[in-house]
């Protein structure tokens, strides 16, 4: 069906088919038996996939990235495409628009996207979706919350701080994005200088609330070992519970030429290698004591094969699922029920 329709989705500018095809994903959320006939298509529906990580059980180890429904409009029917869990925004405090358009590019010669969005978002205020209305009890909702644009780095911990007493109760677990690239300065609280006390202070108001929520940090791909390192060491110093490996990157590596005319983050298949790279540098420095959820040029069953023997938890898609459709969920579930023993070979926490 997604073949069908995507040569035409492909023919509008990339924001337009975005904001088409989250409209047809609202609706259908909306329509109980919409919702469950996608389900039936695309839901895996298997006990064998069930993954425990920080704390929580997932009924399979696919997500969906944030950034993709950043105001979550339309949870409902993205679940119902056999999710273990969905990650909506970034949010942040107030509404902004982001950067000036045009800021999403198709680079489909190499099966990736370029952004540049700069988290445009409606504001925590007017987040009204919580993990209490999900159709699909089962389903996981994660919340990323990032800094504003106008705030200064200094500042930075009020924002997150904020955010997170704001939504903590609506989320099954909470990320913290410092990893951007489409927000000035918001990559430096990755450095030493900012990372120990900004994840102090959040992890600080975390342990004020009730109920407890697991929170991670979403890293970029573009850093060496010793600032991952010293990521990963704050985040666990700081009793965060994970990390999201990766974020999108400022590299072109593996994209054609003409991709360098724009700036933004590049995602899809030529993140691949790095991202799993990340992600198998940490469960060798934690030796797999600390949650990874891997995402990065996810498009199919052998590249998510490939990040959970790395060592991740957790996966998530996004571009992925632009390129492929929603048969990628499947077809990955599918791919890990065939394992000859799917427990032992690619989950952290079994559940």
């Amino acid at each position: 069906m997604y073949e069908s329709i995507r040569p035409l989705l492909f023919r509008l500018d990339p924001e337009t088919a975005h904001r088409l095809t989250l409209g047809m994903l609202k609706w259908a959320g909306d329509l109980p038996g919409t919702r469950d006939l996608l389900r039936v298509m695309f839901d895996a529906q298997d006990e064998r996939l069930r993954v425990r990580a920080f704390g929580l059980d997932f009924k399979n180890p696919i997500g969906l990235a944030a950034g993709y429904d950043k105001d979550a409009v339309a949870v409902n029917g993205l679940a119902a495409l056999g999710f273990g869990h969905i990650e909506v925004g970034t949010i942040t405090r107030l509404p902004q628009s982001g950067n000036e358009k045009p800021r999403v590019w198709r680079v489909p010669e190499a099966n990736a996207l370029i952004n540049r969005m700069g988290f445009p978002n409606d504001g925590v205020a007017q987040l009204r979706f919580s993990k209490q209305e999900l159709k699909f009890s089962d389903v996981r909702l994660g919340i990323n919350i990032g800094k504003g644009k106008n705030t200064p780095l200094e500042n930075a911990a009020d924002d997150y701080v904020e955010l997170l007493r704001a939504v903590h109760a609506r989320a099954d677990y909470i990320a913290i994005n410092i990893s951007s690239p489409n927000t000035r300065d918001l990559r430096a609280l990755q450095t030493r200088e900012w990372i120990e006390p900004l994840l102090k202070q959040i992890a600080d108001a975390r342990d004020a609330l009730s109920p407890r929520v697991p929170m991670l940090v979403k890293i970029a791909p573009d850093l060496s070992d010793d600032e991952i390192d010293g990521i990963v060491k704050a985040a666990r110093d700081a009793n965060f519970d994970g990390i999201i490996a990766t974020n999108t990157t400022v590299s072109r590596a593996g994209a054609p030429a003409y991709a360098r005319q724009w700036d933004g983050g590049l995602s899809g298949a030529p993140l691949r290698a790095r991202s799993t790279q990340v992600i198998r540098h940490i469960a060798a420095q934690t030796r797999g004591e600390f949650p990874i959820i891997g995402v990065g040029g996810i498009q199919d069953a052998a590249s998510a094969l490939e990040k959970l023997r790395a060592g991740a938890t957790l996966l998530q898609i996004f571009t992925g699922l632009i390129y492929r459709g929603p048969r990628l969920i499947r077809e990955i579930n599918e791919a890990l029920l065939r394992e000859n023993s799917p427990r032992a070979n690619w989950a952290l926490n079994p559940a």
